[in-house]
């Protein structure tokens, strides 16, 4: 099964197909908002995108890295930007969707919060294929990505 993970940033948004029959990773890459775009156009971009990914990958389930709710940096644009792939995911042909923090990605992979954080920042390795040389956000990308197994 194809599932995809994301994790939204003010101005891109990296994602991560994984195909979870052998936990492979089909894609790893981000789109990125032209500058020259308004809010409305980016947003429609950035949906637009995402509704093609989903058909051109089979994708079934999904998983979105959401900020922290208790976050002390929250950023309009990345909020926006989470908001709207929501919304294309409610809209796409996926047979479901979760959106996640870093205890619920956790508990999906299970695992707790704690053993999760040195993951992401790289200080412990993950089976993954070159997970070493990963930034942060496709790390999270990737568990979102394995999590959303579990909506099947």
């Amino acid at each position: 099964m194809m599932t995809i993970g994301i994790r939204a940033r003010p101005s891109s948004v990296v994602y991560a197909v994984v195909d979870t029959a052998d936990g492979s990773i089909v894609n790893l890459d981000e789109i990125v908002v032209p500058l020259a775009f308004d809010t409305p156009d980016a947003l429609k971009y950035v949906r637009s995108n995402f509704l093609d990914i989903i058909r051109e990958y089979d994708v079934q389930q999904a998983g979105i890295r959401a900020t922290e709710p208790n976050s002390q940096r929250m950023n309009i644009q990345r909020l926006q930007i989470e908001g709207v792939i929501i919304e294309a995911f409610a809209s796409s042909p996926l047979k479901g969707y979760y959106v996640g923090h870093i205890s619920s990605i956790a508990s999906r992979l299970g695992r707790t919060r704690t053993d999760l954080k040195p993951m992401i920042d790289g200080d412990v390795a993950f089976d993954v294929d070159d997970w070493e040389n990963m930034s942060k956000e496709e790390r999270e990308a990737v568990l979102c990505a394995l999590g959303a197994e579990q909506n099947a």
